[in-house]
């Protein structure tokens, strides 16, 4: 990565798809640029209707541009949904360098060991992420380059997921006219941008409630140690609000945004607001707090499916509390019942950029700063191509649907076979 580089990354979430525009400058990173489209063809984080949702990709990726003035080819693409799967594995190798240093290669080579494991044929790995590195014996090594030893080992924490669901993500990408640069696990990123140090290694959970769906991740010793999703988000509290004022969905959701209060206590009563009701074109008013009484049950309800799933992953108190993102987080009201519900530590995650300042845009952020913080490991270790580290399973791919470069090969290599068999020949 050069000081002055520019990096994009691609949120497609069930109700925004959202491309962030970063520049690192000098070591240092700033939001540039940030694109906004509403979501078409994805129901409860998953795509449902490629066309749609490429539509969806192409108007966020033109609003971007069109703040910016820069034309975007390469994006870092966020992956989450309940068909992503944590495996632990252990990868062994000797160091190749005669004075015994370890370097960039010996890392890479010992987590390509680590990511020989069995796989269901429908599996995918997604990310390797490293726990520790042991040199010699010696334990809790979290960077080993420079160090001087025989044997490399790592500890990491394989991350797969379901091979359609990651297919279909990079063919809309693709479809979009753009590049898979990498592919990031959006909880991974979002928890290394939203989490503080203590928090990831004394135990924490990062819930992000978005609008189809609500991503548990757990954190524990430094690393991710469990993620799940709930079927549950910012779409069933519009779907209430529909059916409680019988009115449209559209409707509901510019009622919910604007006057929408989770905790009852807190709704004012004096502030009104008129719908048009289904089957009828008079409009009814409503107050702050006939609102309040519809979204305060379904709030709660997410919440306390968030503490069982906790609970039957078997973790049942950290230290490091709650921290929420996604953005339902930015309703009035929502964290008091979020502590109510959880009985414990619970705060709310805003990125400290300017233009990004909400809870929603933690994913996207999160997903540059995951990226980032790669390339930039990979030059402190020696490496001269940025594109070196990162999952390189998306580059290749998107390497192998380009049918100009496909056609060259196959015209090459009948080419250099016939040229062999006219030298063979010459000696026969």
């Amino acid at each position: 990565m050069s000081n002055n580089d520019i990096i994009v990354s691609l949120d497609i979430g069930t109700s925004k798809v959202r491309a962030i525009i970063g520049e690192v400058n000098n070591g240092t990173f700033n939001i540039i640029g940030v694109g906004s489209a509403d979501s078409e063809g994805i129901r409860k984080g998953a795509i449902v209707d490629i066309d749609q949702t490429v539509q969806s990709i192409r108007s966020a990726v033109d609003h971007a541009e069109r703040m910016v003035g820069i034309q975007i080819s390469e994006v870092y693409v966020g992956i989450s949904g309940n068909h992503i799967g944590l495996q632990s594995s252990h990868g062994v190798v000797a160091v190749s360098n005669e004075d015994r240093e370890i370097g960039e290669e010996d890392i890479d080579r010992v987590l390509k060991a680590a990511e020989v494991v069995a796989l269901p044929p429908d599996r995918e790995i997604i990310d390797v992420v490293a726990k520790q590195f042991v040199v010699d014996g010696l334990e809790e090594i979290s960077d080993p380059r420079g160090m001087i030893g025989v044997r490399l080992e790592v500890d990491a924490t394989i991350i797969t997921g379901a091979k359609t669901a990651i297919h279909n993500l990079l063919r809309c990408v693709e479809k979009s006219g753009l590049k898979v640069k990498d592919l990031v696990l959006i909880p991974l990123g979002a928890g290394q941008l939203t989490l503080s140090k203590d928090e990831k290694t004394m135990g924490a959970v990062m819930v992000d409630v978005g609008a189809g769906s609500t991503t548990l991740t757990v954190f524990e010793e430094g690393s991710i140690a469990a993620t799940t999703t709930l079927p549950v988000g910012g779409d069933f509290v519009t779907n209430d609000i529909a059916y409680g004022l019988r009115t449209l969905t559209d409707q509901a959701e510019k009622v919910k945004l604007k006057y929408g209060c989770a905790l009852i206590e807190s709704a004012a009563p004096e502030v009104t607001f008129k719908v048009t009701r289904i089957g009828s074109n008079v409009d009814k008013e409503f107050t702050q707090e006939d609102l309040a009484a519809i979204i305060e049950p379904r709030v709660q309800e997410i919440f306390q499916l968030v503490r069982q799933e906790i609970k039957r992953l078997g973790y049942s108190e950290l230290p490091g509390g709650y921290i929420l993102t996604g953005g339902t987080m930015s309703m009035p009201g929502v964290l008091q019942v979020a502590q109510n519900e959880l009985a414990t530590s619970v705060r709310v995650a805003v990125p400290d950029f300017i233009g990004v300042r909400d809870p929603g845009y933690c994913s996207g952020v999160g997903i540059l700063h995951n990226a980032i913080r790669n390339v930039r490991v990979r030059n402190t270790g020696g490496g001269n191509n940025s594109n070196s580290g990162n999952s390189k399973k998306p580059v290749n791919r998107a390497k192998q649907q380009s049918p100009v470069a496909a056609s060259q090969e196959s015209s090459q290599k009948p080419g250099f076979i016939e040229r062999l068999k006219k030298m063979f020949s010459e000696f026969i």
